[in-house]
């Protein structure tokens, strides 16, 4: 039985209301241009790299734990801004083919995920709509998993409440969500975006290629340099760092992996500069957001890119 049959909407057909704010519907246009390009993140590298990356931050690197949260019968999934399907495909894997995925975006990648899991034999439904906007009822759902999403809606708060309306009670809700950066960092990052607001998406994409490669050359020197004692007017630690790292953590978002090619470390930084709907949150301000939406936070992992949450419906 399909995710949609299970929550009475076998016959939904849903289309997307035009009433969120324009740097929600930027933010849409961006991304549906970003999963297009597929040949910049089906790689087997990216692949082992974003799926290590997924099982450490919700599974504390022990993927029994998501063998124990879907065991008990067949679930419902809600893939709260699926994409291509990417995240969820690496994450849940064969375990799509005994549950009930229901995937929604509120872009056109929608399609390309629908692609993507019959090209893996992977049973699921797909929606285009609103994570604001969803038909499926309240209470109806057993899991929610949204990776890296939020953080592109217009309220981060806004979202988790109302996707917390629709988990049954002590179902489960996995997200990630940005966290605030060093103060260079933010600023930098934030001006780079506002000079790509009058470019469209494929001049975009290549305007970072520079940028890109400088957090090649950076990673390819190997230097590593030394921070004598904290620097707290810009949020600096002390410590010894490589020179690529303390570029991406402190100055500006250089994205770099010897194991990926220059198409795919710019996929990534595009990934973050493109968007204008992309806020940063601190983790009080993330465990706040889940108490008002009646959320028992039962693993929180913090890490200088952002704040993942497994959280119950209480």
């Amino acid at each position: 039985m399909s995710a949609l049959k299970r929550l009475g909407l076998k016959k939904y057909k849903h289309k997307v209301k035009k009433g969120y704010s324009n740097q929600q519907e930027q933010t849409e246009k961006c991304f549906e241009f970003k999963w297009s390009k597929r040949g910049t993140y089906e790689s087997n590298s990216m692949k082992r790299m974003t799926k290590k990356w997924l099982i450490e931050r919700y599974c504390g690197g022990d993927q029994r734990k998501l063998a124990r949260w879907l065991a008990g019968g067949r679930k419902i999934i809600l893939d709260a801004g699926c994409g291509s399907g990417y995240s969820s495909i690496l994450f849940f894997g064969d375990f799509l083919k005994q549950h009930d995925y229901l995937g929604v975006d509120i872009s056109s990648a929608v399609n390309i995920a629908k692609c993507r899991f019959q090209e893996m034999a992977y049973p699921g439904d797909f929606i285009q709509t609103s994570l604001m906007d969803l038909p499926v009822p309240n209470g109806s759902l057993d899991i929610i998993f949204s990776e890296g999403v939020l953080h592109h809606t217009d309220s981060v708060e806004d979202g988790i409440k109302y996707l917390a309306n629709k988990l049954k009670r002590d179902g489960r809700f996995l997200f990630y969500v940005y966290a605030k950066k060093a103060v260079i960092r933010e600023f930098t990052d934030d001006l780079i975006r506002n000079r790509l607001i009058d470019l469209d998406d494929e001049q975009a994409w290549e305007a970072l290629k520079p940028l890109t490669k400088l957090g090649n050359v950076l990673g390819d020197m190997k230097l590593e340099i030394d921070i004598p004692e904290d620097i707290k007017l810009l949020d600096i630690k002390k410590g010894r760092f490589d020179l690529q790292r303390f570029f991406y953590w402190n100055i500006c978002k250089l994205f770099y992996s010897p194991d990926l090619t220059l198409e795919e470390m710019n996929h990534i930084n595009f990934d973050w500069f493109r968007p204008l709907n992309c806020h940063r949150h601190t983790p009080k301000e993330i465990e706040d957001f889940c108490a008002r939406a009646e959320l028992k936070i039962e693993h929180m992992d913090v890490q200088k890119s952002g704040i993942t949450i497994v959280a119950i419906k209480g």
